[in-house]
């Protein structure tokens, strides 16, 4: 079946073929969604955790003294629920808004590299020595 369509700024017309497939995508015939809500999150929860999250788990496991789950050893989003439950807090206190010891010395690297001095006040404040190093990267 060919359908004629125009198109009315140019008055132009083109001709395409669209096929028809009566009752192809029934639920009847077998058709499910392509992005079904259940779908997915049984597909999440088959999966196996990684390597990575099983070395944080045990590290976490070790650290707090909370064994790991026998249903998180086995699914990836149960020990994912798992970790952020048992993870260190960030710290709150005067303290909280310096940058860390990793920040200041890649902010130093980069200083060294582009032979420039970083502003004092990116010493106290995490945000604006995150903003120097991106605006200072090398590229």
């Amino acid at each position: 079946m060919f359908y004629i369509c125009s198109n009315q700024n140019k008055g132009a017309y083109t001709m395409s073929y669209q096929p028809q497939f009566p009752g192809m995508f029934d639920p009847d015939n077998g058709a499910v969604p392509a992005h079904a809500e259940d779908s997915a999150r049984d597909a999440r929860a088959a999966l196996p955790p990684t390597e990575k999250q099983m070395h944080y788990a045990t590290s976490l496991s070790l650290k707090t003294g909370a064994p790991v789950p026998k249903r998180a050893l086995t699914d990836r989003a149960a020990l994912s629920e798992w970790i952020d439950a048992h993870k260190p807090k960030p710290v709150d206190g005067p303290f909280s808004q310096y940058p860390s010891s990793k920040q200041v010395a890649f902010a130093e690297r980069i200083a060294r590299l582009k032979r420039r001095d970083i502003p004092q006040e990116c010493f106290r404040d995490k945000t604006m020595m995150s903003r120097w190093i991106d605006g200072n990267k090398p590229r």
